[in-house]
């Protein structure tokens, strides 16, 4: 697959984002080190994925897929010190890296991983949650849609990541594509939610849950 923004764009767009801190500039530099780091967010997500976070005046974020740990922490960062971020994952390699990273940062307390598949977690995790951001098995993403959108407060944000698979999203070939066109178009015509689908990276489905 081959980035949909121009990577000369991609660089100048991460200079010109605030840096993280050191420890995350650490696990990005382990992380493009696996295989893999593909799936890393990023500066640039990573930092628009905590102004989010800030925006929306979140204390319980839902995360589903947390790989080395990169967007927990910073949007964990974004979070008070009784907020609480709830990441599920089933990698125990992925685990052990980002509990190993999670342990250095002051924001770390505020992180609770949910081992084991995505869907069985949600059934035992209750809402409400301000934000839940998506980047998991991309063939399972029109399922995680109700289950989240039933846990978010009016207001809460839904955050898709990989919404445009490459831009093969125009004709997907592979079962991960059709999968991101399904939840595109379910939140598309979905009534109980506004949303943007941005250009940001791999593409950003942004959904805000509105009132009944």
């Amino acid at each position: 697959m081959q980035p949909i923004v121009d990577e000369a764009i991609e660089n100048y767009a991460r200079e010109h984002t605030q840096e993280a801190p050191e420890l995350l500039e650490r696990i990005e530099r382990e992380t493009l080190a696996m295989d893999g780091a593909q799936m890393l967010t990023g500066r640039t997500e990573g930092q628009f994925l905590r102004m989010l976070a800030i925006l929306v005046g979140a204390e319980r974020i839902l995360e589903i897929g947390m790989f080395t740990g990169y967007s927990a922490l910073m949007m964990a960062s974004a979070l008070p010190d009784h907020g609480e971020l709830h990441t599920c994952d089933v990698d125990p390699e992925a685990e052990a890296i980002a509990r190993r990273h999670f342990a250095e940062s002051p924001h770390g307390s505020k992180i609770r991983i949910h081992m084991g598949p995505a869907l069985e977690t949600l059934e035992k995790l209750p809402g409400p949650f301000d934000l839940a951001f998506i980047d998991a098995d991309k063939e399972n993403y029109p399922n995680y849609y109700e289950p989240v959108l039933a846990r978010l407060r009016p207001g809460g944000l839904m955050v898709v990541d990989n919404s445009l698979w490459s831009g093969e999203i125009i004709d997907p070939q592979d079962a991960a594509g059709r999968a991101i066109h399904e939840l595109n178009e379910t939140i598309q015509h979905d009534p109980r939610v506004e949303n943007v689908l941005a250009t940001i990276r791999d593409g950003i489905h942004i959904a805000r849950k509105l009132e009944p």
